[in-house]
């Protein structure tokens, strides 16, 4: 049996606070998923990459699961999710600029 051990991770109080994304775009390869985490500005015309996270596969189907998980509990809490309804804001054409 694996002995489970403590780990004691530092954030400032910036990356406690956290960042409001909007938009996630995901890409993989044989090796790696790299989620890039981005805010649309309001006027929709604009946006800024925020952070770019890059993961194992492993690791990717780890966070599909515990998504998943999270989101269950939520919605038994607060009832379903509501999507988008259909004719509602269309999905942006997004590409990188430097």
């Amino acid at each position: 049996m694996e002995e489970q051990r403590q780990v004691q991770i530092k954030a400032d109080e910036k990356e406690l606070q956290g960042q409001y994304s909007n938009l996630v775009m995901v890409h993989h390869n044989v090796e790696e998923f790299t989620l890039n985490f981005i805010y649309i500005f309001p006027n929709g015309q604009q946006g800024k990459l925020l952070t770019s996270v890059i993961v194992s596969p492993a690791h990717a189907k780890r966070i599909q699961r515990a998504l998943a998980e999270n989101i269950s509990r939520y919605e038994a809490q607060f009832g379903p999710i509501k999507e988008l309804p259909e004719g509602g804001a269309p999905v942006p054409n997004v590409g990188f600029v430097q």
